[in-house]
């Protein structure tokens, strides 16, 4: 089986040089933009609220490890990052259904009404960017970013010895910057 050493000499170095810089670009320009949609809610949500309310919302309720376990983080980072969206009404904490001792976290009606309006500002953000493009190289760079995410999630997974974040829209009608979990390269 070969090796990445032997892949890597079978493969063009220049286009590897390219590749890499353009995710440095794409790195640098996601985190000046922080893909924040248009208009007024442009960079209205930071990265970690929108990827725990994000998940919330496609996978329901749930622990704080679970949480973790899902997004590929710490729990102890959930529990930071979830802090100030319980305070601002984003997120409640509830009993667990089967077990009332249990904790888990719920996206909130008001957290919901916030991650739709931010949701459209950043579709309307992807319209704009990729204006011109025809709708089969929107869905071709969707599939090969989130495999991109997919191999980056995996191999920090293996590296750390943690669990793989999620990287994949929960659906095909996603947009990429939805679906994204922490090892994307905007970290």
């Amino acid at each position: 089986m070969p090796t990445s050493q032997d892949m890597m000499t079978e493969l063009d170095p220049g286009l590897l040089d390219a590749l890499q810089h353009q995710v440095a670009v794409f790195a640098r320009r996601a985190e000046q933009t922080r893909l924040g949609g248009t208009g007024q809610l442009r960079n209205s949500m930071d990265r970690a609220a929108y990827l725990l309310l994000n998940r919330l919302d496609q996978e329901g309720p749930m622990g704080v490890k679970a949480l973790a376990a899902g997004m590929g983080i710490d729990s102890s980072t959930v529990t930071r990052q979830v802090a100030p969206l319980v305070d601002t009404g984003l997120v409640k904490r509830t009993s667990h259904p089967e077990d009332g001792r249990a904790v888990v976290l719920q996206l909130s009606p008001r957290g919901l009404a916030r991650l739709e309006e931010v949701r459209s500002s950043r579709r309307q953000l992807m319209v704009e960017v990729t204006e011109g493009w025809t709708p089969d190289e929107r869905e071709s760079f969707c599939t090969l970013l989130t495999r991109f995410n997919t191999a980056l999630s995996a191999r920090q997974s293996a590296h750390t010895g943690g669990p793989a974040a999620e990287s994949a829209p929960s659906s095909p009608a996603a947009s990429p910057a939805e679906g994204t979990g922490e090892s994307a390269p905007t970290s």
